[in-house]
């Protein structure tokens, strides 16, 4: 009964200065609120990552130039130069384990079609890239092995271009330009979504060789990604790799290589881990508004027990003890960050939701970070509540009953 009799004195209490109450539970509601929103963000990138990486398939390997290590693992770097389409081309007919080969020449540039213009992700690869990346032509064709030793001026767009450069009209057959060189649409990829901000349909792919030689003006690749014959070849693959490329570079035994291969299990490890402590991070940052609003809490507090100094002399008076009051004004405190929580709560969702519509990247809101910020609040609760109940329980009765 004296917890039920605390509780309706604290809801009254609370409930007749609502504005005040309110303004004490904001920095609880923020820190909530970004605490839910910051993790569904994260989890929502690794997600889309993983997903992405995963739809390649488990036996392809990439490879990149330079060999930056992070993470204990190397990755290239992309200002590197030391991959050439001679590299991928000497895979393809030398290589045991390899079935399809895919490099990739990349760079952004300047597209127009009719009085529309964009600065847009030009990929010049072959025709394994369909194979090997898992993404594929959904209308009119891909361009061939033909196109690719001919140097053929033809791209497949993503449907991002289509819908923003060429405003939806069928694509097919029509000429945009790149760079004002001129390009016959003969395809439109599949659409692929967007990773994080990364829009994956805002691309135009075009023969490797048109790219280098017509486009950029260069014989370097970005990267050469290859699917293996099977996934038990993977180790196999790789050493072969390494030696065929070793010795194509002409590097001397026991100098380090100017390229890296890994497959995508270990990159999709590498980029798990660093979106875990990212999303780790963001929590943490958020969790920082939630101690504020603590702090808000507790000064509040403070600031009621002096308030009601002579009202708690009087409930002493009539045989109140010290238990009653420090539970009243624990249950108010307690009922401040449980209300502030609810309010988060609803608010991080909406607002993971909200960001997932407007900016169309992935959020994954899980009960598990919704009940972690709940009882993070619950806890700042009690712990900032407690000075002040502790101050309140411990008034002496007639001096309670003496302060004006």
């Amino acid at each position: 009964m004296r917890l039920r009799e605390s509780t309706r004195i604290a809801r009254r209490s609370l409930l007749g200065n609502k504005m005040r109450s309110f303004l004490t539970m904001l920095g609880v509601i923020i820190g909530v609120g970004a605490v839910i929103t910051m993790i569904s963000i994260g989890r929502g990138a690794k997600a889309d990552i993983s997903e992405q990486i995963k739809s390649l398939g488990s036996n392809i390997l990439a490879i990149r130039p330079g060999s930056q290590r992070f993470g204990g693992r190397r990755f290239g770097r992309g200002s590197s130069r030391t991959l050439k389409y001679d590299d991928a081309e000497l895979l393809s007919e030398r290589a045991e384990y390899i079935s399809y080969v895919a490099p990739e020449a990349r760079d952004r540039a300047q597209v127009k079609y009719g009085n529309k213009n964009d600065s847009i992700d030009v990929i010049g690869t072959t025709p394994d890239y369909q194979r090997v990346q898992n993404s594929h032509v959904i209308k009119g064709s891909f361009f061939t092995a033909e196109d690719v030793l001919y140097k053929k001026k033809v791209c497949i767009l993503g449907k991002t271009v289509i819908t923003d450069l060429m405003e939806g009209v069928d694509p097919i057959g029509k000429q945009i330009k790149i760079n004002n060189i001129s390009f016959r649409v003969i395809g439109q990829m599949e659409e692929k979504g967007s990773m994080g901000p990364w829009d994956r349909d805002n691309r135009i792919f075009i023969p490797i060789t048109t790219a280098q030689k017509r486009l950029f003006g260069t014989d370097y690749v970005r990267e050469i990604n290859v699917e293996i014959k099977s996934k038990d070849d993977m180790e196999a693959a790789q050493k072969e790799i390494e030696k065929l490329l070793r010795r194509q570079h002409k590097l001397a035994t026991g100098k380090e290589s100017d390229f890296n291969v890994h497959d995508q299990a270990e990159f999709l490890q590498t980029l798990e881990d660093t979106g875990k402590s990212f999303t780790y991070l963001l929590a943490g940052i958020a969790a920082i508004s939630l101690i504020v609003g603590g702090i808000g809490i507790m000064n509040i507090m403070l600031v009621s027990v002096t308030e009601r100094t002579r009202e708690i002399g009087t409930r002493k008076a009539v045989g109140a003890k010290r238990r009653d009051i420090l539970v009243q004004f624990l249950v108010e405190s307690l009922f401040l960050s449980l209300m502030g929580g609810a309010i988060g709560i609803a608010m991080g969702v909406g607002g993971a939701k909200l960001i997932a519509n407007l900016a169309g990247w992935k959020t994954v809101v899980s009960w598990d970070a919704i009940l972690l910020a709940f009882l993070f609040a619950a806890s700042v609760g009690i712990f900032f509540g407690i000075y002040p109940a502790r101050k309140a329980a411990r008034l002496n009765p007639i001096e309670a009953l003496r302060y004006e």
